[in-house]
């Protein structure tokens, strides 16, 4: 799909997925139910449930309002379709907080901004990529079900400029799932990181999709992706490869555990070859990170250059002092013609890269209401 109808899609929201073919939505925000089988604000499923609705069905009209009402622990907001054009922020104080698609596609309600990491401020000054976020959420034990994430900022709105870091969602808490979500975008979408330095945040993705095409997954939380579905973008601002990298880390040194994909696919828009599985971020503020991703059990199409695919984002922590590795991957993409290019884990050190092994003592609640 072409960036530019891709923002279209995202703006005109339900009745644009309508004409684009995709599946229609099993509770329109102009339906007699929006909230699906989620309740209403005359039947809430709980006494801590808010309604979000575009055109004031519901509680409240944007998610940011819904997210400043819900004072404490414990929230629930059900999303009525639709295309909320804004930027939330879930503050540290709103822990145990669940989000809801009610239309349970996640398609139907998405969140989308356009700032990047060089768009101007108010003030003068750019947000920068922590900045840019459409979604930022800190509070520990936040979920989020059936929503889709999105930054819809193009190349093309700031021509020239270096700051086209544009980040869907950035996620710090401990504890945080999402399930059945969407993460759009183009450089930076999905932001998985932690509050500090020394904290360890544990976040789980299970049956999501991710798109975009430089470092799209990056950060330093110790995060989990099952089942999920990651898919390149095609450059047309570039006429060659490497167009992209799909992962990106900047795992702490002292933790023990970065990324790791399981059962997941990488599949492409561009030419085969023309990405990189991943490449290790070492940033100017912890320069003894120690990146860490293990990809395993997935399916790598042909978009992944086989031959190399791990590259350096700097010379000066190469990707192979790094903790990257592979294990039984298959397709085009995981082709093994030289083993020196592909580290794979042993049986004995893959038995240790589990979801259990990373995420501890915490069981993420499965995908029920």
């Amino acid at each position: 799909m072409h960036p530019l109808s891709r923002r279209v899609l995202l703006t005109a929201g339900a009745g644009a997925a309508l004409s684009l073919g995709l599946a229609p939505a099993t509770a329109s925000a102009g339906s007699p139910r929006p909230f699906g089988r989620y309740g209403s604000p005359a039947a809430r499923l709980t006494a801590r449930t808010l309604y979000v609705h575009p055109r004031g069905l519901g509680d409240h009209p944007t998610v940011q309002a819904a997210v400043d009402a819900a004072g404490g622990p414990g929230w629930t907001l059900v999303v009525a379709p639709g295309t909320y054009r804004e930027t939330v922020s879930v503050g540290a104080a709103r822990t145990e907080m669940t989000w809801i698609g009610a239309s349970e596609d996640p398609r139907d309600v998405v969140v989308v901004y356009d700032n990047a990491a060089g768009t101007t401020r108010p003030d003068g000054t750019t947000y920068g990529t922590s900045g840019s976020a459409t979604t930022t959420v800190q509070a520990a034990g936040f979920t989020a079900r059936w929503i889709t994430f999105a930054n819809d900022f193009l190349r093309s709105d700031l021509p020239g400029n270096p700051g086209t870091q544009a980040v869907a969602l950035k996620v710090q808490g401990d504890r945080s799932a999402f399930f059945h979500c969407r993460f759009l975008g183009h450089q930076d979408t999905l932001y998985a990181d932690s509050m500090s330095l020394p904290a360890v945040a544990r976040q789980y993705f299970a049956h999501c999709y991710v798109e975009g095409d430089v470092d799209f997954v990056f950060g330093r939380a110790r995060a989990v992706f099952e089942q999920c579905h990651l898919r390149t973008l095609l450059r047309p601002d570039l006429a060659s490869a490497p167009h992209g990298f799909v992962f990106a880390p900047s795992t702490a040194g002292a933790n023990p555990y970065g990324f790791l994909a399981a059962r997941c696919r990488v599949t492409s828009e561009a030419p085969d070859g023309y990405y990189k599985l991943a490449r290790p971020w070492v940033p100017s503020s912890d320069t003894t990170a120690r990146p860490s991703l293990v990809v395993r059990d997935s399916l790598l199409g042909p978009g992944i250059d086989a031959v190399a695919p791990y590259a350096n984002m700097r010379d000066a922590h190469p990707w192979q002092a790094q903790r990257f590795a592979e294990y039984r991957n298959s397709g085009p993409g995981a082709a093994i013609t030289d083993p020196e290019s592909r580290p794979q884990l042993t049986p004995d050190e893959a038995a240790s890269a589990t979801r259990s092994a990373y995420l501890g003592n915490w069981r993420p609640a499965p995908t029920r209401a």
